[in-house]
């Protein structure tokens, strides 16, 4: 729409300038639908997607923000043309902060350039990807007409904005795992869709944990129980537990995994956004190395306040039928029989598996993303949803694996009782290696892995559902 109004609309030498008021006037009118002057939320929507599929859902929503000037819900022609103007310059700016050798295009090199300043490091091919998708006469550089078609109704104000518009639009992925936080946009902070978007992943994490409670308090049994017991088969331990508890004790504990979500998940977010401070000197611009130290940080910091919890939800997921009459009354009994001392037993293994898991989760799925830009891609850059969760599937089954043998003993170590002798780590690592050998350190790790793909399936299931409700898609 807009290269072919840069076309057929404007003369020659209009070209050579900034859209003039003609192009704004058409571009008005066909947004107009209804024709009574103004274009609302509504038309402004529509309009986006019918000139490009690769705007956001919000991208309307951001827009409204910054050219209503007057807040009466709707755009006249004088704040559509200032908001397009004013908007203009920031694009000019932004091109000629890519364009270093200020030759008028932008090539391959210079946008990975750009985005490895900001921490992302992409490959060649992957920004010649990326130059497909503007470069409207094939010349594989992007001068300032297309940059300006391409970002021409999109609200990103500076680099930084333009290359999260990449991330989200070719799937280029900056490492997150479990441990490192999400990002959120200033405008998503300012809007307060960042505390909808956390609410959202919760609930989804919760509904998660619950379909694959079973699974989980299985693999905490099978990692604690004698190498006798553990030779017995998935299905006989699962019959097992519902002989002696009920259908519903497969579910014991369950209740405290997910009490643990909430505070968990703001301690993470609040220390991750404080260590990028620290690590960064300019608190914005981080290398993929700094990130992942801030997140492995923030995964510490926010165990460390949460890890009681987690004591009382493997001593609830091993409990006997009448044990405990709950979460309160396992604490108690704890606090009376073991001091406060029982909530820190196997703090230390826990803390170090964070390093290996989120180590290997984010080179795993960075190893898997590029194989598959580099040979599938074809002419898109975006790998679809399947892609992306088999690949996160891959990673997190290879983290885990990576760090199972500290979280058992983690494990041993959280369900060991007063009236036994105090085991130290290494003490308890060589007595599981001693009697059960290196098979001893990945007991539990077939359930473990059987509740990742329903895990997977289910949370982002889940998640779409819930950002629905939300109105977040």
């Amino acid at each position: 729409m807009l290269r072919r109004l840069q076309d057929f609309l404007l003369p020659s030498e209009a070209c050579q300038n900034d859209y003039n008021r003609l192009a704004y006037e058409v571009l008005f009118e066909d947004l107009d639908h209804n024709g009574d002057g103004v274009v609302d939320i509504t038309e402004l929507r529509d309009g986006l997607k019918h000139w490009n599929s690769s705007f956001s859902e919000d991208t309307e929503k951001e827009i409204f923000m910054d050219a209503d000037s007057n807040a009466d819900s709707g755009l006249d022609f004088e704040e559509f043309v200032q908001y397009l103007q004013d908007h203009e310059k920031k694009m000019k700016l932004a091109f000629k902060s890519l364009d270093k050798n200020d030759d008028g295009v932008i090539d391959a090199s210079e946008i990975v350039a750009a985005v490895r300043s900001l921490g992302i490091h992409i490959s060649l091919s992957q920004a010649k990807d990326i130059l497909k998708s503007m470069d409207f006469d094939g010349s594989m550089t992007v001068d300032w007409d297309e940059w300006r078609d391409f970002f021409f109704f999109h609200p990103a104000k500076n680099i930084t904005d333009i290359v999260r518009f990449w991330k989200h639009s070719t799937i280029i992925d900056i490492g997150e795992s479990i441990s490192i936080p999400d990002e959120f946009t200033e405008q998503e902070k300012m809007s307060g869709e960042w505390w909808k978007r956390l609410v959202a992943a919760g609930i989804a994490s919760a509904i998660t944990r619950t379909c694959t409670a079973p699974l989980e308090r299985l693999k905490v049994t099978m990692q604690v129980q004698s190498l006798k017991v553990n030779k017995m088969g998935l299905v006989h331990m699962f019959k097992q537990m519902v002989k002696e508890g009920g259908f519903f004790s497969l579910w014991r504990g369950n209740g405290v995994n997910i009490l643990k979500i909430a505070p968990e998940t703001a301690i993470k977010i609040g220390a991750y956004e404080q260590y990028k401070k620290l690590l960064s000197f300019d608190g914005d611009h981080l290398g993929v190395l700094q990130r992942f130290t801030a997140g492995c940080m923030a995964g510490a910091t926010s165990q460390t306040c949460v890890y009681p919890m987690e004591v009382i939800k493997t001593r609830l997921n091993l409990s006997k039928t009448g044990e405990y009459s709950g979460l309160v009354d396992c604490v108690r009994k704890l606090l009376k029989r073991e001091g406060i001392q029982a909530f820190s037993k196997g703090y230390v293994p826990n803390l170090l598996s964070i390093i290996p898991y989120a180590g290997l989760d984010l080179t795993i799925f960075e190893l898997l993303k590029n194989h598959w830009l580099e040979h599938y891609a074809g002419n898109s850059v975006n790998p679809g949803i399947a892609i992306v969760l088999g690949c996160s599937t891959v990673s997190h089954t290879c983290g885990q694996l990576a760090s199972f043998p500290l979280i058992l003993v983690r494990t041993r170590m959280q369900a060991v009782m007063l009236e036994k002798e105090t085991v130290r780590m290494m003490q308890l690592i060589q007595e599981i290696y001693t009697k059960e050998g290196k098979k001893g350190f990945f007991r539990g790790f077939t359930p473990n892995v059987l509740k990742l793909l329903p895990a997977v399936g289910i949370g982002s299931v889940a998640h779409e559902l819930v950002k629905r409700l939300f109105g977040l898609i």
